[in-house]
């Protein structure tokens, strides 16, 4: 699976609508989301057409209008949502559960290509079709606590001109694999108390 720069742009508006939607301002301007999420805003805009007409968001005109989620985050899943907008999760198209394409393979039911192939898609597809908008909304909080971020999606204005709030991100020189959403939700859950 490789994500297209038009999945990967939908994903992360989405977790910033749903962000935004957390902390008491669901709607949130296309200017706002494009500045933030570092998109260009026609491209944007584009995005926003997509998920509007799949019911994800929904579009407010106007000087106060913008975006915000119209789905129930509970119940969307990142599996769905990828495979909207950028089709299969599978490495290959004759691994794809749900848009299948026969390979060049002289026998298919023996390949071993195929069949490793399969199982990354099934490991994908077991966690993208297992975690909702909801959960990697809540992660991303979270961590965003943990490190002393502050998620503000509405402008401040200050002698006249709008500033940002949040604090910029360190930028990791590789990825960690302790920053990983399941990591972080195995954290979160491990610091939960239990009930005797």
């Amino acid at each position: 699976m490789r994500m297209t720069k038009r999945g990967e742009y939908a994903i992360r508006t989405l977790i910033r609508l749903g962000v935004a939607q957390r902390m008491g301002t669901p709607l949130v301007s296309v200017s706002r989301l494009a500045e933030s999420e570092h998109i260009p805003a026609k491209f944007l805009e584009n995005i926003l057409a997509d998920l509007k007409g799949a019911g994800y968001v929904e579009g407010v005109r106007g000087k106060s209008g913008g975006a915000r989620l119209i789905c129930d985050p509970e119940k969307t899943k990142i599996g769905k949502l990828i495979r909207f907008m950028d089709g299969k999760l599978a490495p290959i198209g004759c691994a794809s559960e749900t848009a299948y394409e026969p390979c060049t393979c002289p026998d298919e039911d023996h390949c071993g290509l195929r069949m490793l192939m399969i199982d990354v898609r099934n490991v994908i597809a077991n966690i993208l079709d297992r975690y909702s908008l909801a959960d990697v909304v809540t992660v991303t909080l979270r961590k965003m606590e943990r490190d002393g971020l502050v998620p503000v999606i509405a402008p401040v204005r200050k002698s006249g001109k709008t500033r940002v709030l949040t604090n910029p991100p360190v930028k990791p020189r590789y990825a960690n694999p302790d920053d990983g959403f399941l990591a972080g939700l195995v954290k979160d859950l491990a610091l939960k108390p239990t009930r005797n």
